[in-house]
């Protein structure tokens, strides 16, 4: 029992270097549609990846999801990221959803590799630190199904629309989307959603409770991203070990019975006890002080 736990609670590995190699292998030339900022000053430990294509409006092409997994490999072993902050570069809009014109394009085997790698980066967004959504306009299909593969969602209440529309399409959900759906809102809700294609606002997401917050939208249209910037300042200065391995503990913790999450739990407690940072926070409470944890 203890061994099959302790299999549980191993994070999802990276992509191979040769995986990566070839995505980057197969890129058309042009300018990239990410980019990885690392924050400074205050929001150190911050790291924000915006998606840039206006000319698709974030629709995830061969291209950008090739750019995100690169991404995301390279990161997921980085400690210095603390949190990691997913936003668009492009006004009114988070992410399209898929491509359909480019998958237009592809052979139904070409069709199915590609909704493979699309599953695989949804699961790469489970990400080691903790990983929010700023979705400041429109966020369909493949745009929410990569929203829901992060911890926390945050939406302007009026110019965020989003919503799982596959079957509009003569399609299914088909990155996580039915999986993830049920498990964030309850079984009957995310059928009722999934087979209407509904499309939502910010506003009734956080109603619904698919999002944490939802806030008035600004004259930049960019009021749902400082509010993740603020949502990621109240997590920053929280002991970055304890934070992952509460993390692990809640995602592990929720596919398994009560019995069995509790064992999980218990076993991201113990390898926490031996942290400087435990160490740490213990002085501090004694010593009257804010902490300053390290990450070890």
């Amino acid at each position: 029992m203890l061994r099959a736990l302790t299999n549980v609670l191993r994070l999802p590995r990276p992509w191979s270097p040769l995986r990566t190699r070839s995505c980057v292998s197969h890129r058309p030339t042009g300018d990239p549609e990410i980019q990885v900022r690392a924050l400074t000053g205050r929001d150190q430990g911050i790291t924000e990846i915006l998606m840039n294509r206006p000319s698709a409006r974030n629709a995830l092409g061969n291209v950008l999801v090739s750019e995100l997994l690169e991404a995301l490999a390279q990161l997921r072993e980085d400690q210095q990221v603390r949190v990691l902050l997913f936003r668009s570069g492009v006004k009114g809009v988070f992410c399209a959803g898929a491509d359909l014109k480019e998958r237009e394009q592809m052979s139904e085997a070409e069709v199915e590799i590609f909704v493979q790698r699309l599953r695989g980066l949804m699961n790469e967004i489970a990400f080691p630190a903790p990983t929010i959504a700023a979705m400041d306009g429109f966020a369909l299909g493949g745009g929410l199904e990569l929203a829901l593969a992060c911890d926390l969602r945050v939406a302007a209440a009026s110019s965020a629309v989003m919503g799982l529309i596959e079957t509009t399409r003569g399609l299914l959900p088909g990155a996580g989307g039915t999986q993830r759906l049920p498990r964030c809102l309850g079984v009957a809700l995310a059928k009722e959603l999934i087979f209407t294609g509904r499309r939502l606002s910010g506003a009734q997401a956080h109603a619904l409770g698919l999002v944490n917050h939802a806030v008035s939208q600004n004259e930049e249209g960019n009021a749902a991203y400082h509010r993740a910037r603020e949502l990621a300042q109240e997590i920053l200065p929280q002991a970055p070990i304890a934070v992952r391995l509460g993390k692990v503990a809640i995602d592990r913790g929720m596919e398994v019975d009560i019995a069995s999450g509790m064992a999980i739990e218990g076993l991201c407690y113990a390898q926490n006890i031996p942290t400087q940072d435990r160490l740490e926070g213990m002085a501090a409470f004694r010593e009257k002080r804010p902490p300053r944890f390290v990450g070890k």
